[in-house]
């Protein structure tokens, strides 16, 4: 781990993806045709050494998103409308590998060899197959017009590039999540590419029989959730679809546009809403339980059987890496953990040289409800740092407090989080569950306000409730609608 002089660059910092970057331009070429050698995920990777970049680094994308997503009910529901997607395909030899990532991210995106991927956090803020098969459409476009091909150049500089990242980091999961990243940058298409990709994909959308203006309809979606996550300083968008799929008005036009040549909207195609929200009834939603669980200011891992809670008024953001909070002043937290060395005490461990700045003098051993631990505090810049290790089995979990330069707090929040470190007990790691996307029907008496009440897991629950459900300001339910709700 980095020292302690890059936490505040640690907790702020994003990476932004480029996945298939749609800033438009005003032109446009409306007669655009899948090519006529398409890639396969077998074949291509005999006929251009270059295209095995998708099956080597299937393996680390899949790993940067959390893992795959194996649930056998969503996993026929992705089948099915890939498969009528893939049905009216010029190419009829095209073949696509499509995985469900395990994260709560909203992304999708295409590697050459036909690899597709679609997180499970897009699939729970869709409303309807069509929206979901828009997203694969454009995707799918992307590969049959082997724009992967085409972008082998810029793929060799990144091969170069990972080299060095590999070397640097190892077996670092940071490195592992910048090989990852890096690779989903050969993700990012031109202007052009990105406008071939949606007029094939609103193609196969209206000859698929969905709903073609839904490419549109879900533009508009994603739309309410970047607005949503704007002002939700939890959010991370590092790794969603808006950060490299801007909405553009010329890109909603263009939708419209080619949608009219199957039909007036409302009149043509199908949504396949009912079939969709039963496929997606009890999907996994926000934090898996590989990564713990955030409940207001506490945090919980079953796996790990720890918890901690911050100070009020803290937010606490689960990232793959760490968990981190922060508070006011320009309070920060972060807490992660490392595989322990049996053979080094503690104090031992806080001085060998990983904390930037210690201060030795301040080197102490200490006890955390009846586990081992040791505490520092160290100095860098315009920061303060309060640093506590706890020994757990074979386990060493490390909180990093930074404050501004002589703040009053630093101790305050160190001793919170001392004070509440523990070991979690059988009864509440048996009652811990996740959150999941579960789909009522509304009765009667019910409104937005009434059903917004039930949603978990956010203290903003009637935002979260209108934009996973698509309505607009001022709408209303009916009894018999089908909505979906965030609980356990």
């Amino acid at each position: 781990m980095a020292g302690l002089r890059v936490l505040g660059a640690l907790l702020l910092s994003g990476v932004v993806l480029a996945g298939c970057q749609s800033l438009f331009e005003q032109a446009y070429t409306p007669n655009v045709s899948p090519s006529n050698s398409p890639q396969i995920v077998d074949e291509v990777q005999k006929n251009d050494p270059r295209a095995q970049m998708g099956a080597r680094e299937h393996p680390r994308i899949v790993a940067s998103y959390g893992g795959e997503y194996r649930d056998a009910k969503t996993e026929r529901l992705v089948a099915r409308i890939a498969g009528a997607l893939t049905a009216v395909s010029e190419n009829p030899n095209q073949s696509f590998r499509i995985t469900i990532l395990n994260s709560p991210a909203i992304n999708a995106f295409a590697l050459p060899g036909g690899y597709l991927y679609v997180t499970r956090g897009l699939l729970a803020l869709a409303n309807d197959a069509s929206e979901v098969a828009a997203v694969l459409s454009h995707e799918m476009g992307h590969v049959t017009a082997n724009h992967g091909i085409e972008r082998q150049r810029r793929e060799e500089a990144e091969v170069i590039a990972s080299r060095v990242v590999t070397e640097v980091l190892s077996s670092d999961l940071a490195g592992k999540q910048a090989l990852a990243r890096g690779k989903l940058r050969l993700a990012a298409f031109s202007r052009q590419q990105e406008l071939q990709a949606d007029v094939i994909g609103v193609r196969m959308l209206g000859e698929a029989g969905y709903d073609p203006y839904a490419a549109a309809r879900f533009l508009d979606s994603m739309a309410a959730y970047a607005r949503y996550s704007a002002v939700d300083p939890d959010s991370d968008q590092s790794l969603d679809f808006l950060s490299s799929h801007p909405n553009s008005t010329q890109r909603v036009d263009l939708a419209r546009r080619h949608a009219r040549n199957f039909g007036q909207e409302g009149t043509v195609g199908d949504k396949g809403r009912d079939y969709y929200l039963a496929g997606i009834d009890g999907l996994l939603y926000g934090d898996s339980p590989q990564e713990g669980y955030v409940r207001g200011e506490t945090f919980l891992h079953g796996g790990l059987g720890i918890r901690f809670d911050v100070p009020r008024d803290f937010r606490i953001d689960n990232k793959v890496e760490a968990v981190l909070a922060t508070g006011p002043g320009e309070t920060a937290i972060r807490f992660d953990g490392v595989a322990a060395d049996d053979n080094n005490s503690l104090t031992n461990y806080l001085t060998s040289g990983w904390v930037a700045g210690l201060q030795p003098d301040t080197v102490r051993q200490i006890e955390v409800n009846g586990l081992p631990g040791a505490n520092a505090r160290a100095s860098a810049d315009r920061w303060d740092f309060d640093v506590t290790v706890i020994r757990v089995d074979n386990k060493i979990f490390r909180f990093l407090t930074a404050v501004p330069k002589g703040s009053a707090t630093l101790q305050t929040t160190a001793d919170v989080l001392r004070a509440s470190f523990r070991r979690m007990t059988r009864e509440e790691i048996a009652s811990l569950k996740p959150l999941r996307v579960r789909i009522v029907t509304v009765a009667q008496g019910d409104t937005v306000a009434s059903l917004a009440v039930r949603m978990m897991g956010t203290d903003r629950k009637l935002d979260l409730f209108k934009l996973i459900n698509a309505l607009p300001a001022g709408a209303v339910v009916s009894p018999g609608q089908k909505v979906k709700i965030i609980s356990e």
